[in-house]
C-alpha cells in the first residue's frame, strides 16, 4: 500500500513534463498510470467530437482523465488523495492539433502552423471524491516560417512525438518561436500559476478553518 504524504496527490499522466513541473513547485505526487496493453481499449477516449470547439475538447478530456484516474485509484484500493489531470492541444483557426499519429502528420501538422499565430490550450482539472475542480490556461504561440528541411530535420530528431502540434517548445522547436503570450508552462503542459490556484482552492474547501 502505498502512503501519500498530507496534501500529496495522484498524478494521472505519463508526461515527464508534467512530473517536472509539479516537483518544481514543490508539489509531493504518486504517479497512478492508465493502462496501456495492446488489445485493451483505451480509458479515455481522446477523439474529439464534430465540431467540438478547442477549449471545450481540452475541458472535456482533462474532465474525463482526472474521472477515470479517481476510478483508478480505487480499483486499486489505494489511500484515497485528490487526482491530477490536464490535456493540452494547439489550435489554429478552431482546428485541433492533437498528438500526431506517426511522423507524417507531424510534418503535416509542422507545415500548417508555419508563420502562423496559433493558440495552445492545457486545462487542468483536480478531482477529490464528489469535487472537480478545473481551470484552462490559453497562450497564444507565434511560429516562424519554417522551411521544408527544416521541418524534416526537426520531425526526424524525434521530438515531435507525442506532443501536441508536434513540437515542444522546451526542446529544439524553441528555436521556431517568434513570440508567446500566456504562459509558458502552459505551453509545455502543465501552466503553474493555474495549477497551483486550483490546489489552493481545493485545500480551502477541504479545510474552510
Amino acid at each position: 500500500m502505498i502512503a501519500i504524504p498530507e496534501r500529496g496527490l495522484y498524478l494521472a499522466s505519463r508526461s515527464p513534463r508534467r512530473r517536472e513541473l509539479l516537483s518544481q513547485i514543490g508539489v509531493r505526487y504518486h504517479l497512478l498510470l492508465f493502462r496501456e496493453r495492446v488489445g485493451e481499449h483505451p480509458e479515455v477516449d481522446e477523439e474529439p467530437l464534430a465540431g467540438e470547439a478547442p477549449a471545450a475538447y481540452v475541458e472535456r478530456m482533462a474532465r474525463a482523465k482526472a474521472d477515470a484516474g479517481w476510478r483508478r485509484m480505487l480499483q486499486r484500493n489505494l489511500p484515497p488523495a485528490p487526482v491530477l489531470a490536464a490535456d493540452t492541444t494547439v489550435a489554429l483557426k478552431e482546428q485541433i492539433f492533437g498528438k500526431p499519429r506517426d511522423r507524417a502528420e507531424a510534418a503535416e501538422m509542422l507545415a500548417a502552423l508555419s508563420g502562423e499565430r496559433h493558440e495552445v490550450l492545457t486545462a487542468v482539472a483536480v478531482k477529490h471524491h464528489d469535487q472537480l475542480e478545473f481551470t484552462l490556461s490559453t497562450s497564444e504561440v507565434q511560429l516562424k516560417k519554417l522551411s521544408a528541411d527544416e521541418i524534416a530535420h526537426y520531425v526526424a530528431s524525434g521530438e515531435c512525438d507525442d506532443k501536441a502540434g508536434a513540437y515542444a517548445i522546451q526542446g529544439r522547436a524553441g528555436r521556431f518561436v517568434v513570440e508567446l503570450r500566456g504562459s509558458y508552462s502552459g505551453v509545455m503542459g502543465l501552466p503553474l500559476y493555474e495549477t497551483s490556484q486550483l490546489l489552493e482552492k481545493l485545500r480551502e474547501r477541504r479545510n474552510p478553518y
